[in-house]
């Protein structure tokens, strides 16, 4: 991972930086719209046919307007209909969502990405101010022939298992391991993506005036992280690099959220910031401006993925509260999750019923999120609090999960008989 480490030594990285969503679709929608899910519409994977709302602006629509030039590369996972991005350049001859066709998959992968973004680089001249997204399908795991669901260590080279540092909040078991060692692959496979990309930048002779933004949608594609609200499935990683303002290895440990990304560059851009934007810029935590006001909370949310799992989230410095609205195993395992090494180590116990409505997490006594306090009488103000805060931010942004259980995009054709024709 050394490319992406000296990213972080000559840029800034943020170390409490979290999605709204610990799944794909939803979180990138926020990442592009600095809007929540249940807000912007994105309440599940766009390939199950949730697409942000008509009206939603996005980022290229923003930077477009502004006079940029906007390239799109590789995958972006937020619309099955990439025209509904208005990216002035799709450089890609494939569908840029995960679906499961494996030539999607190849067309995306990050080192065949990389080659276009530097290809790209060599061969344009930048007459004008640019924006370009980069999206690999790494480290999404992939089906296998054995219908396990994997990470390919057969295409890339992977760790020993027993070498590998275990999970804090998971058994150190095999299969677990086995996981690991295989999605470490994909990890250095990214790193050298990014180092590609990068190379060009410098090459371009454009590293001095470029943002260069890297950034992750979720936790990884293991049991308690992605499809979960526990910070291992909320962290995201993030590093900036813009000469000047985001650099010299600065370290941030602000609590910031995705929403908060797209303000950020339209305030370091000039540009301004719409008042429905629910994301804060953290331009002046850069800057080292006075008037910057620290996040002392993040939420975060999920609502459709396979399966129906609504559930809503708080995290402040210190706490975790977490509500879920429907009866739901003890701990959700997505698909891939499900059918992979690691989710056979635990399934008999975390598919089962059921989990608690609410939970709480004291995270400097339990940062791995595995002693729910929410009965405890000492921590009974906290709760309050936290659930007070949770739901007056569904009140005020209107989500529809107050109003009852969330309908899939398909629900006509669910309520249609066909006698009823």
């Amino acid at each position: 991972m050394a490319r992406r480490r000296t990213l972080a030594e000559s840029g800034a990285l943020f170390s409490k930086h979290f999605g709204t969503a610990p799944q794909c679709s939803p979180s990138r929608g926020s990442l592009m719209t600095g809007r929540y899910p249940h807000v912007n519409g994105l309440m599940g994977l766009a390939h199950g046919e949730w697409e942000l709302d008509e009206d939603e602006r996005i980022l290229p629509h923003y930077l477009s307007e502004a006079g940029y030039e906007t390239h799109l590369f590789g995958l972006q996972h937020i619309t099955q209909d990439t025209d509904r991005l208005r990216f002035d350049h799709i450089h890609s001859e494939k569908n840029l969502y995960p679906g499961v066709s494996p030539a999607v998959h190849e067309a995306n992968r990050a080192n065949t990405v990389a080659d276009v973004v530097s290809e790209c680089f060599d061969q344009e001249k930048f007459d004008s101010p640019f924006f370009a997204s980069v999206g690999f399908f790494e480290i999404h795991r992939d089906q296998e022939d054995s219908g396990r669901f994997g990470f390919r260590g057969d295409e890339y080279d992977t760790d020993d298992p027993q070498s590998v540092r275990p999970l804090s909040y998971l058994p150190d078991r095999r299969g677990i391991r086995h996981d690991l060692a295989e999605m470490h692959g994909m990890v250095y496979a990214v790193d050298e993506a990014v180092g590609t990309i990068l190379d060009a930048i410098a090459d371009a002779g454009i590293e001095d005036e470029t943002l260069v933004i890297f950034t992750t949608e979720h936790g990884i594609a293991f049991p308690r992280a992605k499809g979960s609200c526990y910070d291992a499935g909320l962290e995201a990683a993030l590093v900036m690099r813009y000469p000047g303002l985001a650099d010299g290895g600065a370290a941030y440990d602000e609590l910031l959220s995705n929403v908060d990304v797209l303000p950020t560059i339209l305030d370091v851009l000039d540009i301004d910031v719409p008042v429905d934007v629910e994301g804060r810029s953290f331009h002046p935590l850069l800057a080292d401006d006075e008037s910057y006001e620290e996040r002392d909370h993040v939420f975060a949310e999920m609502t459709w993925h396979d399966m129906y799992n609504p559930v809503r989230a708080i995290r402040t410095d210190r706490y975790k509260y977490i509500r879920s609205f429907w009866h739901l195993p003890k701990v959700y395992l997505s698909a891939d999750v499900f059918a992979s090494e690691a989710g056979r180590e635990v399934r008999e116990q975390y598919a089962v019923p059921t989990r608690p409505y609410e939970e709480l997490y004291d995270l400097r006594e339990a940062p791995q999120e595995d002693e729910n306090v929410v009965y405890e009488p000492r921590y009974q103000d906290v709760r309050v609090d936290l659930s007070q805060r949770l739901y007056t931010w569904m009140a005020e942004t209107d989500d529809p999960l107050l109003d009852g259980p969330v309908a899939p995009p398909d629900a006509e054709e669910i309520r249609r008989w066909p006698h009823e024709s």
